[in-house]
C-alpha cells in the first residue's frame, strides 16, 4: 500500500478550478514583509499531548498538565520541529557566524525519553510517516533534499530544495536564490528522481498556501499562482509587475484565512535600498469552473 506522501500525481478525484478576485489593494511605505516572529512561548511543533518547545540551548517536551517529559541540550536556537512516529527534528540557528551563516544543527530525538539519535545538517525539515522526515538546505552549490529514516539513516536525496508540500506525493515549491532562476514547482519521486512541474520567475518565493484539495497557492514576483495535484498550474492574479532580474529585492507573504488570501509585496524604492513600499491585497477565493 501506498503510503499518503508517496501517492503519484492520479490520487484523487482532479481539483476543481479556483479563481481568485481582488477585493482591496493598499500601499503604504513601511518596512518590508516578513513571516510573524513565533510568540514566546508558543510550542515548536504538538502531537496528542505533547507539546516540543525550545530555547536557547535545550529542547524539551511537555505535557498537556504541563509536566515536562525531557529535556535535550542542544549548541544552536531551536526554530522548528517536525513529529513522526515516535520522533522528532528539530532544526536550530547557530549562535554564531559560521561558513553556512547561522545554520545550526538538526536533531533527531526520540519523542518518548528524549535521548538524541543522530546530529544532522539541514535548514528545513518536513515530517513524512512512519518516523520518516525531509531535510533540505541551500547554499555553496548545495540545494539537495535528504531523507532519512527514524534511525537517522540516509535513504534517498534530490537536487532540489524549498517550500515541503506533504500529501498527492512530496512536492517541493523551489527556491533556489539564483539569477536567472531555474526553480520550479516539482515532486519528488523515489530513487533521487524528480518530476518537473511549472517554472517559477522568482528565485526565492515565500511559503505558499496548501488548500483542502491539495492546491498550492503560490506568490511567484508579483503573480499569484495555482499549481494542482498533477502540476499543472494556473495563473490566478497579476498583482505587480516584477523584473525577473530584479525579483530577489522585494518581498512578500501569503496566508490564508477561510476564502480570504492576504498576499503582502514589498517594493524596493529605486535609489533607496532602505525604504520599500509594502503593497497589501485582500483576495477572495472561489471554486469552480
Amino acid at each position: 500500500m501506498q503510503r499518503p506522501e508517496e501517492a503519484g500525481p492520479t490520487a484523487g478525484a482532479t481539483p476543481t478550478p479556483w479563481r481568485a478576485t481582488v477585493v482591496r489593494h493598499r500601499r503604504k511605505a513601511g518596512d518590508p514583509p516578513r513571516e510573524p516572529d513565533r510568540t514566546e512561548g508558543q510550542p515548536l511543533a504538538w502531537r496528542d499531548d505533547l507539546r516540543i518547545h525550545g530555547t536557547q540551548g535545550e529542547i524539551s517536551c511537555v505535557d498537556a498538565a504541563g509536566r515536562t517529559r525531557w529535556t535535550q541540550r542542544c549548541t544552536g536556537i531551536p526554530n522548528a520541529a517536525h513529529i513522526s512516529g515516535g520522533r522528532v527534528l528539530v532544526t536550530t540557528d547557530s549562535t554564531e557566524y559560521t561558513a553556512w551563516g547561522h545554520l545550526g544543527p538538526a536533531l533527531l530525538v526520540d519523542l518518548a525519553e528524549g535521548t538524541l539519535i543522530a546530529e544532522l545538517r539541514g535548514e528545513r525539515g518536513a515530517a513524512l510517516s512512519g518516523g520518516r522526515f525531509l531535510l533540505g538546505l541551500e547554499g555553496y552549490d548545495v540545494f539537495h533534499t535528504w531523507q532519512y529514516d527514524r534511525d537517522g539513516t540516509l535513504v534517498d536525496s534530490w537536487r532540489s530544495y524549498g517550500h515541503y508540500v506533504i500529501g498527492s506525493g512530496v512536492r517541493v515549491v523551489e527556491t533556489d536564490r539564483n539569477l536567472p532562476t531555474e526553480s520550479r514547482v516539482v515532486r519528488l519521486l523515489p530513487g533521487g528522481v524528480i518530476e518537473r512541474g511549472p517554472r517559477l520567475t522568482g528565485c526565492s518565493v515565500p511559503r505558499p498556501v496548501v488548500l483542502d484539495d491539495g492546491t498550492v497557492l503560490v506568490l511567484d514576483a508579483g503573480v499569484l499562482r495555482a499549481v494542482d495535484r498533477r502540476l499543472d498550474a494556473t495563473v490566478l492574479a497579476e498583482l505587480l509587475t516584477v523584473e525577473p532580474d530584479r525579483a530577489w529585492a522585494y518581498t512578500a507573504t501569503l496566508h490564508r484565512d477561510g476564502d480570504l488570501l492576504t498576499a503582502r509585496i514589498g517594493a524596493p524604492h529605486p535609489r533607496r535600498q532602505d525604504r520599500h513600499t509594502v503593497h497589501t491585497w485582500t483576495i477572495s477565493l472561489h471554486q469552480g469552473s
